[in-house]
């Protein structure tokens, strides 16, 4: 049962990453947000009340709330209108976390691959913390990256291979290719950052309030103000209407 969830937790991971990317609008997000929410809620719960008291089946359902309660959380703000700063601090919480999961499952649970899985989740959920909780909105495009690169490397395949009984033989295999596509993908950072905001470029006040760098007027021109939808800054003039944007550098 653990494996359906985790296929849609890749299906999010995707989305979720196609808007820090631009690609997708922060509300129309929102949905598949309280979907998989909810079912990575639903299921851990199904799991521990099903487990007859197994120590291990208990601990591998734990950490599923983890990623429900991340996913809920996105929902709200992005529907609401939310800083992200809550979120933010609550994704370093679940960052921490992932680097115990993989401990117990490089040792505990002798499964190497899922341990590499829970590594780059904690990488992940660690970008996360920064953009969001940091306000370090130049990693936002990278963040995207490898927020689509996960879903599909660290939920979609393993999902699949777990579901047609494939996984468990082959865990020590995975383990290192998951390794070097994951080290790998990291090599985006480069191409990816946006320059960070300097004084000269853009005030520090428009920054803390959630303004992005390409946000900043010229002299003499007027900044429209603007307001944080979970993860992405938008002008009030497009809260009116309904949109809003990833932030992307005008340079690039």
């Amino acid at each position: 049962m653990g494996s359906v969830g985790l296929l849609y937790v890749g299906a999010v991971l995707v989305v979720n990453g196609m808007m820090l990317l631009g690609r997708v609008d922060a509300r129309a997000a929102a949905p598949l947000n309280f979907f998989v929410g909810g079912l990575q809620v639903i299921t851990p719960t199904y799991l521990i009340f099903t487990s007859g008291g197994d120590p291990d089946t208990i601990l591998g359902a734990s950490g599923l709330y983890l990623f429900g309660f991340t996913y809920l959380y996105v929902g709200f703000n992005l529907l609401g209108g939310l800083d992200g700063t809550g979120l933010g601090w609550f994704s370093a919480f679940v960052a921490a976390c992932a680097v115990v999961y993989a401990g117990l499952n490089f040792g505990r649970l002798g499964d190497p691959a899922f341990g590499v899985i829970w590594l780059y989740w904690a990488v992940l959920w660690g970008l996360f913390f920064l953009v969001l909780g940091l306000k370090r909105e130049e990693l936002t495009r990278f963040t995207g990256a490898v927020a689509v690169i996960a879903g599909v490397i660290t939920c979609a395949v393993p999902a699949f291979m777990l579901l047609v009984g494939v996984w468990a033989p082959n865990t020590r295999t995975a383990a290192i290719v998951l390794a070097v596509l994951c080290v790998l993908s990291l090599g985006l950072y480069g191409p990816l950052r946006q320059p960070r905001a300097t004084p000269a470029t853009a005030p520090a006040p428009e920054l803390r309030e959630g303004g992005s760098p390409q946000q900043v007027a010229a002299p003499g021109t007027a900044t429209p103000p603007t307001r944080m939808h979970g993860n992405v800054a938008a002008t009030e003039e497009q809260t009116a209407r309904g949109t809003t944007d990833v932030p992307t550098d005008p340079r690039r």
